[in-house]
């Protein structure tokens, strides 16, 4: 299912660089829209725990 996360605090594509670098560790291919301010990728739940605690983890707020 795909899920898409709104995420405050990205401002620049340092910043979307800095997401896709940190998913594509834990092997998560996602589109990350600065112009949206969101993250969206193919997951289950267990999944999107992960990836929030990730974009968490870089000092960003997911408020899905």
């Amino acid at each position: 299912m795909k899920k898409t996360l709104k995420v405050e605090g990205m401002m620049c594509e340092g910043c979307v660089n800095r997401v896709i670098a940190a998913l594509k560790e834990i092997n998560v291919v996602a589109e990350v829209s600065l112009e949206n301010k969101s993250v969206s990728f193919e997951g289950d739940s267990e999944l999107v725990k992960t990836v929030v605690s990730e974009i968490e983890d870089l000092g960003f707020e997911v408020v899905e």
